[in-house]
């Protein structure tokens, strides 16, 4: 089923509210929703990096700082 949204005529504001109902409405049934293969196959190799202590977690600020520091 086709569904148009007006998006050239769509402030960024009603953009980023679509998107969020849209969100929402996605996770209300995680269990419907299928990851793909790949996803596991690399889950997997971050769990095996962690496991050789060849890799290691860093907060969500410095994860985000860092971000940002890379793309400016």
């Amino acid at each position: 089923m086709p569904f148009n949204l007006p998006l050239k005529d769509m402030s960024l504001h009603e953009k980023l509210s679509a998107m969020e109902s849209l969100w929402e409405d996605l996770a209300r049934t995680p269990e419907a929703i299928e990851s793909p293969a790949w996803h596991k196959a690399v889950l997997d190799e971050r769990r095996q990096r962690l496991v050789e202590g060849t890799s290691q977690f860093i907060d969500w600020e410095t994860a985000k700082a860092d971000i940002r520091n890379k793309l400016s």
